[in-house]
């Protein structure tokens, strides 16, 4: 991405990031205050208003710089993926112990203490961050302690180094989730956002929109006109959508059409975006 991508480029007329000194004109250039996103998810916004528009959302642990803070609103810079936005200054706090753990099931909860009879104290997204520091068992039920004071299902976590070999059955798992504009997790998400979270538990971060990931994730493919030469794990793209090939004539995406991230035939696809999208722009393999 270019320097005119504001995406990824933290620079306004009065503010901008201090390492884009000479390379962008500002009135003022200051460095980023590292901070953590301390709620589940975080609405990234495109102005700092309520009313804005969705750009992408950050998961609970993701660490930030945050260059500006003004009437509730921090104006920050993922440092996972670069992107930049708005989100509510009270969804952002100090960093505390390093994450030790991704939450690694669609959806968990969180608990006060460790017994899942306690009322829930939260809830966390598939690829959240969280610091464990210790373990505990109820009732034969194995929990995680946070550095919070909170408690996790042991088995809803992995360590942070733990990847899975396979980035599709991430994705596979949130079949059914509800599709979200903007959305990156496994309450809601978008296309793009699905690709990326998967391959997050693959323990590999992309960018984060489908422009970006089809200019440049992985390689370029011509499968053919029958499309022979894909196989699982290959991504299509039409403009403004991502699909993630399971096989060589289906996939798995986050659509507007069923409203969920769902299975379909390439060829079912094709024909039906085609009047609106027209064909595919093109295939990469990650």
């Amino acid at each position: 991405m270019t320097l005119s991508d504001r995406r990824l480029h933290a620079y306004r007329p009065d503010l901008a990031d201090a390492r884009l000194e000479g390379q962008v004109e500002a009135q003022r250039f200051v460095p980023g205050q590292p901070a953590r996103i301390s709620v589940a998810v975080a609405d990234v916004l495109t102005a700092p208003r309520a009313d804005a528009g969705v750009n992408t959302q950050f998961l609970f642990g993701d660490d930030v710089l945050v260059y500006d803070v003004a009437d509730g609103w921090a104006w920050v810079q993922a440092e996972r993926d670069g992107y930049v936005g708005y989100v509510r200054e009270a969804e952002t706090g100090a960093r505390g112990p390093a994450p030790t753990h991704l939450v690694s099931v669609p959806r968990t909860f969180v608990y006060p203490g460790p017994d899942l009879r306690f009322p829930r104290a939260g809830v966390l997204s598939l690829g959240s961050a969280v610091a464990v520091v210790g373990a505990a068992e109820t009732r034969g039920t194995a929990y995680a302690l946070l550095d919070d004071g909170r408690a996790v299902i042991a088995g809803h976590l992995v360590p942070a180094e733990q990847h899975t070999p396979d980035y599709v059955a991430v994705a596979e798992t949130l079949l059914g989730t509800p599709y979200l504009w903007g959305g990156a997790s496994g309450f809601g998400i978008d296309c793009s956002g699905l690709v990326q979270l998967a391959m997050r538990m693959a323990g590999r971060d992309v960018l984060r929109d489908s422009d970006m990931q089809a200019a440049g994730l992985g390689e370029p493919l011509e499968p053919g006109a029958d499309h022979a030469g894909l196989r699982r794990g290959d991504l299509v793209f039409w403009k403004g959508h991502v699909a993630i090939m399971t096989d060589s004539k289906n996939m798995i995406h986050a659509n507007g059409h069923t409203m969920t991230v769902a299975r379909e035939g390439l060829s079912d696809a094709i024909d039906r975006i085609g009047y609106l999208y027209g064909t595919p722009t093109g295939f990469r393999r990650p």
